[in-house]
This record gives C-alpha cells, sequence and structure tokens, in this order.
C-alpha cells in the first residue's frame, strides 16, 4: 500500500504503526508519529492501523546538549 511519509510517498506492506516503524528501523520509544494531523500516542502504536493514502510524519527525538 502507498503511504505520504514526511512529504514522500512510499510502498509498504505494514498494517499498523507499529509494523511501519519496524520496517523502516525506527525506535518506537524515541519516534513521534503524526497521523493525518494527529498524534498518536505511542501506546497505540501496535493498534492503529494504516490505509493507503494515509500521511504520517514521523519525527525522532534526539537528546544531546
Amino acid at each position: 500500500m502507498q503511504l505520504i511519509i514526511n512529504g514522500e510517498e512510499r510502498d509498504t506492506a505494514a498494517a499498523d504503526i507499529a509494523a511501519l516503524l519496524a520496517e523502516l528501523g525506527l525506535n518506537p520509544g524515541v519516534t513521534v508519529v503524526e497521523l493525518n494531523g494527529r498524534i498518536v500516542d505511542r501506546s497505540a502504536y501496535p493498534e492503529t492501523g494504516l490505509v493507503a493514502g494515509d500521511a504520517l510524519e514521523l519525527v525522532r527525538i534526539v537528546g544531546g546538549g
């Protein structure tokens, strides 16, 4: 299925946010996900399904000083 991730169209086989992050090699503990304009709570990643055409913004949190 095709999703729009950070402004770019991308094909994926992931059915939910947790699977998408795993496919992309991103740590869900430090990745904020916005799905169609709404922030998704991390605890809901495994149960938040994706459908073709969904728009996601993925932001990794990086600490430092």
